[in-house]
């Protein structure tokens, strides 16, 4: 029975395709909408959680000063890290797997007729293990070259598009200002973060000959540190603050004088804002989903209105209120269905499009597909509901009188 009901359902639907395409539009705008909304905030979310990790695997930073700003809006200040500093976390604090410190200055660098400004970081070896960078070419700097400070530097992408174009860059000597600089490697591209800057922007020299040759001080304005997957950060992050606060003489009872990110803690904040951003996304285009539904009673009523006689025949030659009520809800479930399929597709099209625009993985969720289907069928029982419940309670003599 069912199965002739939906054969009927079918066969209604055909006569009237004008009208049942223009029924399940609703369903299929509300479908493509939810499944393109979710499917792009996925895909944000997992591209902020990729730039954020390219920043470092399990990245502390310790900077310098308080995380907010003093009495009247001013930044409070504070006395720059030393080597020692950095030193003292990498000896003293178990579950760390590097430590790096860390200095920059913004400079201008020339090779031939070339000239590019760009950013010089004074750090050590440590720095490619805690911000996940790898050669493309060349070497690492040599423990003689970081305990002398020699004048040597690995380039970033940008900085060797700059400089060199295609030409192979190692063993080529560049300008740092007045210093001449020898490449001894060039790193692999990462692109921009999810903050919009360029992280290949920046040459990398060893610590000491950013201190001694250029900054002209021992300050030491950023301590990078990577953490072993098995330690506690939260430990780890109690053990650092207590060192450094001993190291830096502040009593109890002070506020410290630096502050410490986790780039776990960042990346969590960020992906979760994506995440509640997707959601909302998702609930204002599931609204066309119930005007839709709202479209598919307002139609069945008509064709209720419209098929009275028929329905009045049905019942008078002896079909009972159930299949009539059964045969009305399944038009109205086949008409959501056949909306929800055709959503489903043009949403997955039109996430895959939004992907390519929008420079974000297309991340596929089966999920929010098996949900969309099934809440557009809901929509088809919910509002066909009332519809096929007039029409299964109607008089046969009534409607068999009806023109």
């Amino acid at each position: 029975m069912v199965w002739e009901t939906i054969l009927l359902a079918q066969r209604e639907i055909r006569r009237n395709v004008l009208r049942s395409s223009l029924t399940i539009l609703g369903i299929v705008i509300g479908v493509a909408a939810v499944i393109t909304m979710v499917t792009l905030g996925g895909g944000a979310t997992a591209q902020v959680a990729t730039e954020i990790s390219s920043l470092g695997t399990n990245l502390l930073q310790v900077h310098t000063g308080q995380g907010g700003r003093g009495p009247g809006g001013t930044r409070a200040q504070a006395d720059m890290f030393k080597v020692e500093d950095a030193e003292a976390i990498a000896r003293e604090i178990s579950g760390l797997e590097a430590v790096a410190p860390n200095a920059s200055q913004r400079i201008q660098t020339i090779y031939g007729n070339a000239n590019w400004s760009t950013s010089v970081v004074g750090s050590t070896n440590g720095f490619l293990l805690v911000r996940d960078w790898l050669l493309e070419s060349g070497r690492q700097f040599t423990d003689a070259e970081l305990r002398t400070g020699k004048a040597v530097c690995i380039l970033g992408s940008t900085v060797r598009k700059e400089l060199f174009g295609d030409r192979d860059p190692i063993g080529a000597s560049i300008r740092l200002q007045k210093i001449s600089c020898q490449v001894v490697g060039a790193f692999q591209s990462k692109g921009q973060s999810s903050f919009g800057a360029d992280q290949d922007d920046f040459v990398l020299i060893p610590l000491r000959a950013f201190q001694r040759r250029i900054a002209g001080s021992t300050d030491v304005s950023t301590i990078f540190i990577s953490t072993k997957e098995s330690g506690s950060v939260e430990s780890i992050k109690h053990n650092i603050e207590r060192l450094l606060r001993e190291r830096r003489r502040i009593v109890n009872g002070e506020e410290d004088d630096f502050h410490l990110h986790d780039m776990r803690e960042i990346m969590n904040t960020l992906t979760g804002t994506t995440r509640v951003l997707t959601a909302l996304l998702g609930a204002v285009a599931a609204v066309s989903l119930l005007v839709g539904g709202i479209g598919i009673m307002n139609i069945m009523l008509v064709s209720v209105t419209e098929r009275t006689r028929e329905i009045g025949i049905r019942l008078a030659i002896g079909a009972v209120e159930k299949e009539v009520l059964l045969q009305f809800l399944i038009e109205a479930v086949v008409l959501s269905c056949f909306g929800g399929i055709i959503g489903i597709v043009l949403g997955l099209v039109a996430a895959a499009a939004g992907a390519q625009a929008l420079k974000v993985p297309f991340v596929f969720n089966p999920g929010i597909v098996v949900v969309a289907f099934v809440f557009s069928a809901a929509v088809g029982v919910v509002f066909g509901y009332f519809p096929a419940r007039k029409a299964a309670r109607l008089d046969p003599i009534e409607a068999l009188r009806h023109e």
